[in-house]
């Protein structure tokens, strides 16, 4: 939504979309009945995600800067490919519901850790920046809750594939909380500095970033006028 209001991805990282889009493609295949039976509610699931991402990312498409939409949709592209690829390759070559399962399995764990690991890039700049501006608050909860639950439907069924990689999921979701808690309050106070000075864009980063290499420099001086001090002693 900001992004459309704004009609700019200004800081917006498009990588947690781009790692969703192949996370939801993959369970799609993963809970289809060729490949592991009775599991409708990952497929029902995920495949309205994986829906839901393509209106996210043709929104970060519309919104960013051509040389980023390039590279965005080159990223698209290849996800799409590889999607097709693995799923020729899991019909073709193995005859079992079983070794369907474990193939494609594998690759689903693979891609939630991706897609639950996808913010911590965002994590460094809110620590960076002491603003969680541009992690957005809802994402981190429902990617919390989203952890928890599945992982609570895994253990029903004790699917590992499903619960090790949104177990995970679930305390990296909580540690985005946590950031956001932490730094809600300067965020509060870098926005309204920012409409204070009239800025737009990316002026609520970099003051914190130039408070930062301020702070640094200053530390710098005081230890080389402290070694100055030393040495004339």
């Amino acid at each position: 939504m900001e992004i459309w209001k704004k009609k700019s991805v200004e800081q917006y990282s498009a990588v947690p979309y781009l790692a969703t889009f192949a996370n939801c493609g993959l369970w799609v295949l993963y809970g289809l009945p060729v490949v592991h039976p009775h599991s409708m509610l990952v497929v029902t699931v995920n495949g309205t995600g994986f829906l839901i991402e393509i209106v996210y990312i043709s929104l970060f498409l519309a919104f960013c800067l051509p040389e980023k939409r390039l590279r965005v949709a080159a990223a698209v592209a290849a996800e799409c490919v590889f999607l097709a690829a693995l799923a020729l390759l899991v019909f073709t070559l193995a005859h079992s519901t079983k070794l369907r399962s474990d193939i494609v399995g594998t690759f689903c764990m693979i891609g939630s850790i991706v897609m639950y690991a996808s913010p911590l890039s965002v994590m460094k700049l809110v620590i960076k920046t002491r603003s969680v501006e541009y992690m957005p608050f809802f994402i981190s909860l429902f990617s919390f809750l989203n952890g928890i639950s599945w992982t609570a439907y895994a253990l029903i069924r004790f699917d590992i594939f499903i619960a090790a990689p949104n177990g995970m999921g679930g305390l990296l979701g909580l540690a985005q909380l946590l950031l956001y808690a932490t730094f809600y309050r300067s965020t509060k106070r870098i926005m309204a500095e920012r409409k204070k000075v009239g800025g737009v864009g990316e002026v609520g980063l970099a003051q914190p970033i130039a408070q930062l290499e301020e702070h640094e420099n200053v530390g710098a001086q005081k230890i080389g006028s402290h070694g100055s001090d030393f040495s004339l002693a």
